[in-house]
């Protein structure tokens, strides 16, 4: 039997399809395309509206000690909902990881994840020597940071307020972003 050219081109793309879908190539192509939007769009701050943010929240430390919320009031806050195997979440966190290491000692960084293996998260962060406060809840997050779609990030002025609700991966070490990170921080 023989393969007519336009066969051949078929099977060839029904390959290329389940290698992008049912193979690891996947996540490497959706970390490629999250790193390609970061570059595009920066993160928006939040001006619809002022919401407040309850600091009634207890987490349960995977990589540090256990931290209550209340202890972030009156301090500029940066809440990022991660996972190890959600691809955007991978492509922005190089950039967290900058930021946390130049402003780690003035901002609380607290990241929350749902998964409940520490020791797949900490294998996560040691493989990539990444040195973020990672959590998990001992109570439900306040309303304000409830997420279905991750990674999702929350930034807090020194009042609760919160200026940046931002979905998806974000190049969070921009020049634009540290700029008001230093404007909340005065």
């Amino acid at each position: 039997m023989k393969i007519s050219k336009s066969q051949r081109s078929n099977i060839i793309f029904v390959i290329v399809i389940a290698i992008i879908f049912f193979t690891p190539v996947k996540g490497y192509i959706q970390v490629f395309i999250s790193k390609a939007k970061m570059v595009i769009l920066p993160p928006s701050i939040d001006d619809d509206g002022a919401i407040v943010a309850s600091f009634d929240w207890n987490l349960k430390g995977i990589n540090t000690k256990d931290y209550n919320f209340e202890s972030a009031k009156g301090k500029v806050v940066f809440v990022n909902f991660w996972a190890t195997w959600c691809p955007p979440c991978r492509a922005e966190m190089p950039s967290i990881q900058k930021l946390y290491d130049d402003y780690g000692d003035r901002i609380e960084f607290v990241f929350h994840t749902n998964e409940l293996e520490s020791d797949k998260v900490n294998s996560f962060l040691d493989k990539n020597n990444y040195t973020l406060p990672s959590y998990n809840s001992y109570n439900h997050q306040p309303k304000e940071f409830e997420v279905s779609t991750i990674p999702a990030t929350f930034v807090l002025d020194k009042n609760g307020m919160i200026v940046i609700h931002e979905v998806g991966a974000v190049d969070w070490n921009s020049e634009k972003f540290r700029k008001l990170l230093d404007e909340l921080l005065e």
